[in-house]
Formats: structure tokens, C-alpha cells, sequence
């Protein structure tokens, strides 16, 4: 035989043998039954005590009481004992591509030297902590160099540990404004234009969504409004006019996607508002007036305590423009937040992380309690709320049967105590289980 028929042959022979294993009988889904002390589903805003969850590969198929119902034959069970099954937590405002440090001067450096292959394996370490931290689902809603991107298509891809994520690449704003880069001189670095999310004109910021949905984008984030941790605008001035507000919302929502304002100040909010968006993250400086006009049309308030808390505590590390816009916010955000909770806008949990420390996401279950929900109403923010702001709510955001299999457990009684989500002690996304120890 030539050496070319045994080449065809040994070929042919493998095809053979893919073709076989393709017909062969699929392996049974691995079933797991989870039980524990309580359970808050999400969906009715109360705790149901003795919960079993069936699960098969990863989806929930069976919900029941423990005393009331048959183990499957061969599946796991996992019995947490003194413990809270919750749906898995969401974040609705990170960005994990990077975080910031007790040196802001350190971080810039840092952020003008990594290369961004480097950039991208810090965000994989973030990633992996906020999964195990309970947050089985994220929307990054701002990073450079389509890292985010990547990261996302990575832990789609089963190669890294991470919550699911949905990106909005670059975020989409001005020339000068919280969206451009600060005020480098530009003979040191080139200028960015609307690939890069900076636009000016309705035609211009059309542009920069499309760019942004042509590389992937899940969601469009634009600035209509300052920021406080950049050098050059001020915090709660408008930056983009109100034709160029409605060409990036109506642009996004007709490729279907949703649109995140990030928006401190009110006239800024009020503009979004009038213009169809989604959600308005931060909101520092939100009137009542604006507050109700959002809750008359369904717009979510994103309200990242997490990121104030983070920038109060570390306020004397800033440069002094920072520091001064840093105050300001702060002042104000509290007030807003119990404004926002008496008039009656639909929360979302979002934390900002990146600003503060990744890993550390569900302190602002407290910080919302402490603002005047109830902790009920704050675990709702942080799983079936966010849910349906980020449009998957029919796959997660609630423990129901057909959902997806994101589970997360705390010890004793998260209704009685909010801070035991920052301890949890099992965490489960897609039902594969990503942590698991002993309830404390």
C-alpha cells in the first residue's frame, strides 16, 4: 500500500470512528438536589422554608418542600443545612476590566503602560472573584480595547471562570466629555473618534453605537452627563445636546439594544429620560421632578452606592478636582436613593465595581437597606429587578422550573441579616458548581 492510500485510509478511518461517537447515545444530564433551611425565590419577595431544587444539567426542573419530595435515582444531593437559597446575584453596573487602587496616580500610570493582552488577565482574575462572590450575571457597561468584549466571548467559550456578562464595549459621549480620554496632550496620544465611542453630532454618535454593535455590544452605555473620577468635566453638566441623546437611544433600541445613561446629573437624566432610555445609572444629583418622570416610564435607577462608599473612604488619594466632585456627589447620592425608594423607581443593584474592589459586589445589598429598602426589597433589586433591566429574565433572576440553574446560598437568614450575602457559601451558575464550603 502507498503511502498516500494509507494516509486516505487512517483519514477515512477517523471520519468512521466521529461519525459513530456522533450517533452514540448522549450522556445522561448529571442531576443534583439542592436543599437548605429557606429559600427567597426572587419571585414572590418571601422565604418558603424546607426548599428542594431538582436539577438536571443546568437548568432547574423541579421545585418542591423537602419533606413532600422523592430523590431522583443517582442524583447528588446537597444539603446546606442552615442556610438561604437564593437566584443568583446580578450586577447591573461593573466593569471588570479593571479596578482601581489606594494610588490613583499608580493606576494611571498603570493604565497607559499594560499592554492590553496583561489588561485582559487581570479582568479574568476579576471575573473569577466576583463569580464565586454570588454574582452569576453582570453588565459591564464600559471598558477599552474591547477587553470586556473578550473576556465575555472567553467565559462563553468555557475557558475562564466568570459570570455571564453582557458588554457595551466603549462607552458613547463627546469630545471632552466623561466618555473621551482625559486631557493627555494630543501630540502624545492620538485623538479618539467614534470606533472609540466619542462623537459629536446626532449623525457622529449614530456612528459610535454602530461601531459599538458591530463589535459586539449586548448594550449601548453613553454619557449625557460629567463624571467624578475624570480631570477635565464637571459632574453634573450636560454633554451631549438632546438630538444627540434621541440619535443614540433611538439607534440602539432600533438594533434592540438597551441603552445605560450614565447620568450624576439632573438636567442630563431629565434629557435621557425625554429620550427613551433605559436606566440611569448614579443619578447624584436627580430632583424629585426627574425621579417621578422615571418611574412614570419605567426607567430603572442604577444607583451604586458601592463606588460613593469607595471614593468617600478613599477620598484623599485623588487629585484635588476629583476629590472636590468626589464630595459633591456624595452629598447628595443618599438623599436620592431615599427619594427614588419613596416615589417608587424600579431599582437594579449595581455597584460600580472597578471603582471600588471586585469581589465585594453584594455590600450593596446593605448599603441599600441603609438607604431605605427593606431587605427584601433589596435582595429583589439585586436578582429579579436587575434581571429584567438587563433583558434575561427569562432565563435567570428568579429560582422557578425552566430557569437556568444559578443558585447561590448564604448562612441563616439574609431577611433577618443583609450582610450574610457577603458571605456566601455555595455558588452555582449553569449548574455547575463554582463554590462550596461549610455554612458559618
Amino acid at each position: 500500500m502507498t503511502t498516500p492510500t494509507r494516509i486516505l485510509t487512517a483519514v477515512l478511518s477517523l471520519l468512521a470512528a466521529n461519525a459513530c461517537a456522533a450517533d452514540a447515545a448522549p450522556a445522561t444530564p448529571h442531576t443534583v438536589v439542592l436543599r437548605a433551611a429557606r429559600m427567597f425565590d426572587g419571585a414572590s419577595g418571601k422565604l418558603v422554608e424546607r426548599p428542594q431544587l431538582t436539577i438536571v444539567g443546568n437548568k432547574i426542573v423541579r421545585i418542591a418542600q423537602a419533606d413532600k419530595a422523592d430523590v431522583p435515582a443517582g442524583a447528588e444531593v446537597i444539603d446546606l443545612g442552615d442556610a438561604t437559597l437564593l437566584p443568583g446575584f446580578i450586577d447591573a453596573h461593573v466593569h471588570l476590566s479593571g479596578q482601581g487602587s489606594d494610588n490613583w496616580y499608580g493606576d494611571f500610570f498603570d493604565n497607559m503602560m499594560r499592554f492590553p493582552a496583561e489588561q485582559a488577565l487581570y479582568g479574568a482574575y476579576y471575573a473569577r472573584i466576583t463569580l464565586e462572590a454570588g454574582f452569576t450575571s453582570v453588565r459591564d457597561v464600559g471598558s477599552t480595547d474591547w477587553v470586556a468584549l473578550g473576556l465575555r466571548n472567553a467565559i462563553d467559550a468555557g475557558k475562564v471562570p466568570g459570570p455571564r456578562m453582557l458588554v457595551s464595549n466603549y462607552a458613547v459621549g463627546s469630545t471632552g466629555g466623561h466618555a473621551d480620554q482625559d486631557p493627555i496632550p494630543p501630540h502624545k496620544l492620538p485623538l479618539a473618534g467614534p470606533l472609540q465611542g466619542v462623537c459629536n453630532g446626532p449623525e457622529e454618535c449614530r456612528a459610535a453605537v454602530r461601531y459599538q454593535i458591530k463589535y459586539g455590544a449586548n448594550v449601548i452605555k453613553f454619557m449625557p452627563s460629567g463624571g467624578v473620577l475624570s480631570l477635565s468635566d464637571p459632574v453634573d453638566a450636560p454633554e451631549l445636546s438632546q438630538d444627540e441623546m434621541n440619535a443614540v437611544i433611538g439607534e440602539s433600541h432600533a438594533w434592540g439594544r438597551k441603552v445605560a445613561a450614565h447620568a450624576p446629573g439632573d438636567k442630563a437624566a431629565k434629557m435621557a429620560v425625554a429620550a427613551g432610555v433605559d436606566s440611569i445609572e448614579h443619578g447624584s444629583f436627580i430632583e424629585d421632578d426627574t425621579l417621578r418622570a422615571m418611574k412614570a416610564k419605567g426607567v430603572y435607577l442604577v444607583p451604586t452606592i458601592s463606588a460613593i462608599a469607595h471614593v468617600e473612604e478613599k477620598i484623599a488619594t485623588f487629585p484635588p478636582v476629583i476629590a472636590e466632585k468626589g464630595r459633591a456627589a456624595a452629598a447628595h447620592l443618599r438623599q436620592t436613593f431615599r427619594h427614588a425608594v419613596q416615589i417608587g423607581v424600579p431599582i437594579a443593584l449595581g455597584t460600580d465595581a472597578g471603582v471600588g474592589a471586585h469581589g465585594t459586589n453584594a455590600r450593596e445589598f446593605r448599603y441599600m437597606v441603609e438607604n431605605g429598602l427593606s431587605p427584601a426589597q433589596s435582595l429583589l433589586a439585586g436578582t429579579s429587578n436587575a434581571a429584567r433591566l438587563l433583558g434575561t429574565i427569562d432565563r435567570v433572576g428568579t429560582l422557578e422550573a425552566g430557569k437556568l440553574a444559578d443558585v447561590v446560598a448564604v448562612p441563616g437568614n439574609p431577611i433577618a441579616d443583609i450582610t450574610v450575602t457577603e458571605r456566601p457559601v455555595f455558588v452555582m451558575k449553569d449548574g455547575v458548581v463554582v463554590r462550596r464550603g461549610a455554612v458559618r
